[in-house]
């Protein structure tokens, strides 16, 4: 089956027969609380059966922070659709190498989709694009997620440029289902799960962006292109300077923190509800480990996009775990919180080696050092 797909607006705009933004929207409500009842009605049916029974063995306690996952990661994407329904995403254009910010992403998540065995492959020509950096960083993690959620074997990246006009495009292919359920001669339904969130969520994405979005499912393989209208070059000309920041410096929205990761070391509650406070409005998934080793575990299968680390927790062993992920990821950020004072100092400041930040200004300058941190990496 193919399937041509493209953003809300042109949907409604262009197609009298397909669903109003109205009906879209409700859809997506709906979408939202199915995605989240799911998991968790599984996960209660299992507090329930720990509750009567009293044990839970290694695979049933897996399959419970699965399900409270899946769960938060559906509640997280339903807060990103909101932003754009509120119509109040305020973009700040920049010229962005697409590969190398592909090339990042990918990078971060190197651990994640050898855990899950899938292998990346991919080809890039070098393409500079104009966009908002914060929405690009999204929607290529929001594309990964979806792609790992269905693919099987691997995935492959593609950044290349459509003949006419000359748009960059990156495309995203792989095999929906397994090489011996294949069969170009017989035509299969195509998995709900093609449709999921995480869909909605690089659909609406691409529209807020501009973008074309195209994508087909056929004989078992799921192609998906991104066009981007604004490729540096020729388009560049039409645009005033209010439409692109000054290129002398980044953005201060570039890759913002909507959906980003974070894990935080701290043993101590008062240090933990002090971090979980100030980032309680940003958006982001934020999970909690109380020493450097529950942090090494947690990170075995996949690297969150920062670390924010209490002081009490630096030693030798972190300095092992954090020369080991550096070695893997060099621009990974790392964010202490110091014991006391009013310090407020970005990496590479005097030398340092991640940033700092003093307990007596968390509340206010956490945030903006989670922004300034993982916008380096663009």
């Amino acid at each position: 089956m193919s399937t041509g797909h493209r953003p809300v607006a042109d949907t409604a705009v262009n197609d009298p027969s397909g669903p109003t933004d109205e009906q879209r929207w409700h859809e997506l409500v709906s979408q939202v609380g199915v995605e989240i009842a799911e998991p968790l009605t599984a996960a209660l049916e299992r507090i329930h059966v720990l509750t009567a029974t009293g044990r839970i063995d290694r695979a049933g306690l897996r399959a419970l922070r699965d399900e409270v996952e899946r769960a938060r990661q559906a509640g997280m994407i339903g807060q990103q659709l909101t932003r754009f329904a509120s119509g109040r995403v305020r973009q700040s254009h920049e010229v962005l190498q697409l590969e190398e910010v592909l090339k990042s992403v990918l990078s971060l998540r190197t651990r994640e989709t050898q855990a899950r065995g899938i292998a990346l492959k991919h080809e890039f020509k070098s393409a500079r694009v104009i966009v908002d950096g914060s929405l690009l960083f999204s929607l290529l993690n929001a594309t990964l997620d979806w792609a790992l959620a269905n693919a099987h074997a691997h995935i492959a990246f593609t950044v290349d440029f459509k003949t006419w006009p000359v748009h960059a495009r990156l495309t995203c292919r792989f095999a929906n289902r397994p090489a011996d359920q294949i069969d170009e001669s017989v035509t299969t339904e195509i998995s709900p799960r093609l449709d999921s969130l995480t869909w909605r969520l690089i659909e609406q994405t691409a529209w807020t962006m501009g973008l074309v979005v195209d994508r087909k499912d056929v004989a078992g393989t799921t192609t998906l292109v991104l066009e981007f209208p604004k490729t540096a070059g020729e388009e560049m000309a039409g645009l005033s300077a209010t439409e692109i920041d000054d290129g002398g410096a980044q953005s201060s929205n570039s890759k913002a923190l909507a959906g980003s990761h974070v894990l935080v070391v701290a043993s101590r509650r008062e240090v933990r509800v002090l971090i979980r406070d100030a980032l309680r409005n940003m958006s982001m998934l934020v999970d909690f480990v109380g020493s450097i080793d529950e942090a090494a575990s947690f990170c075995k299968e996949g690297l969150p996009h920062a670390i924010i680390v209490d002081s009490i927790q630096k030693g030798s062993r972190f300095t092992h775990f954090r020369d080991e992920i550096v070695g893997e990821v060099p621009d990974f950020v790392f964010i202490e919180i110091l014991e006391q004072g009013s310090t407020f100092e970005m990496s590479g400041t005097n030398g340092a080696q991640m940033a700092r930040i003093g307990r007596d200004v968390v509340a206010s300058s956490l945030p903006a050092a989670l922004m300034f941190e993982l916008s380096r990496g663009l």
